[in-house]
């Protein structure tokens, strides 16, 4: 992997693929956690006198309606404040407005396009890596830079197919991101401790098969939680859990497997017949666990957080890590959010951005766009 600060990029035109895939409610950007993380590198090209064309996915486009709740304005906006240069806002990903106003930049200017799976809508072209709109997107400058850590899960156009057209370097996001996460590769210092939370096994499940031969204990909480209890037979009222029976099984099928890895919790905070956190129980079981290990990864919450009432197992399980002398690592979105909210960063020793990229390459060790670009 070679990245930006190892070569001379002065007075290039940038395409750089960003992670503004921002949490936004009301017309507001709740966290901007991702976009800060994009400054290093955006700050780096503009010392080296480059013009930059910004590109970013945000949320999901399947309708018409979609698009109208997740465009990238906000962002330009927000980006805008944190420079303190302005950064044009281009209403489309793609188009002649787009090229035109691309080949006119200037050394120092820099636009951002609209969200980049707008080009998902009627058709997949983003997701399914278009290589057509990878070649037009190609167009629009002379390098490509990705810093989208938390998108390299995935070879989407944007993310990994414009590489296949121009020379390609990672930045400094990324770089930064490789090195927090390796010491969770080699020699990893034992026990190894993962928690994880969410609400849907069914997204979680593969990480969970790649994780368990390699850690030493894995806690489990919300939806995950439920899912698994509920396999092994118990009532767990409302809540959200899988009803998938081959999901079940292998959920079964796992905690004989791992039996002395997978560890549940005891006690809940319960409402309207829900499991919507883990109770003082089940946090201290897990603090103990994680107190014997040298090495921790966490993805995702206790519970429903985003209530304060429901954010109390979440938070004592991460305050109880700062009393703990091992490398901790954070990563997905809900648990920056969580982290961010509730002022917990020092607990931890790296916060990934990366939701899904983190989770992947911490479970399988590698990365599908990186792959991609690898092999073109």
């Amino acid at each position: 992997m070679r990245y930006i600060d190892e070569i001379d990029l002065r007075e290039k035109k940038v395409i750089v693929r960003c992670d503004f895939n921002v949490p936004i409610e009301d017309g507001h950007i709740k966290d901007n956690t991702r976009i800060k993380k994009s400054i290093k590198t955006i700050d780096y090209l503009l010392k080296q006198n480059c013009s930059l064309v910004l590109m970013s996915h945000l949320g999901r486009i399947k309708t018409r309606e979609d698009k109208l709740n997740n465009s990238l304005k906000l962002v330009a906006d927000e980006l805008t404040k944190i420079l303190n240069k302005k950064v044009d806002f281009l209403d489309s990903p793609v188009g002649m407005a787009v090229l035109k106003k691309c080949q006119d930049l200037k050394p120092g200017q820099i636009v951002l396009l609209e969200n980049t799976r707008y080009c998902d809508y009627p058709e997949k072209m983003e997701s399914k890596n278009n290589l057509d709109l990878a070649k037009y997107w190609s167009s629009l400058g002379e390098v490509f830079v990705v810093d989208a850590f938390g998108s390299l899960h995935r070879a989407h156009a944007s993310v990994a197919g414009i590489s296949k057209y121009l020379p390609t370097y990672y930045g400094l996001l990324v770089k930064e991101e490789m090195v927090g996460l390796a010491p969770l590769f080699t020699d990893v210092p034992r026990p190894f401790g993962v928690f994880m939370g969410g609400a849907k096994v069914d997204d979680k499940l593969k990480y969970i098969k790649d994780l368990l031969p390699r850690c030493d204990y894995l806690l489990l909480g919300g939806g995950i939680a439920n899912s698994f209890l509920y396999a092994c037979g118990y009532d767990v009222l409302d809540s959200i859990c899988t009803n998938d029976e081959l999901t079940l099984e292998e959920l079964r099928t796992l905690v004989k497997t791992y039996k002395n890895k997978i560890i549940m919790p005891i006690d809940f905070v319960i409402e309207d017949n829900k499991i919507l956190d883990l109770d003082i129980k089940s946090i201290d079981k897990y603090s103990k666990y994680l107190a014997q290990c040298k090495t921790i990864f966490i993805n995702g919450t206790c519970g429903m957080f985003e209530e304060k009432r429901f954010a109390k197992g979440t938070v004592r399980l991460f305050n109880n890590l700062r009393d703990i002398d091992a490398y901790k690592v954070a990563g997905g979105g809900d648990t920056l959010n969580a982290i961010n909210e509730y002022k917990l960063n020092d607990a931890f020793s790296f916060l990934s951005s990366g939701g899904g990229a983190s989770l992947e390459y911490i479970s399988s060790q590698k990365l599908e766009a990186i792959d991609f670009i690898n092999g073109k």
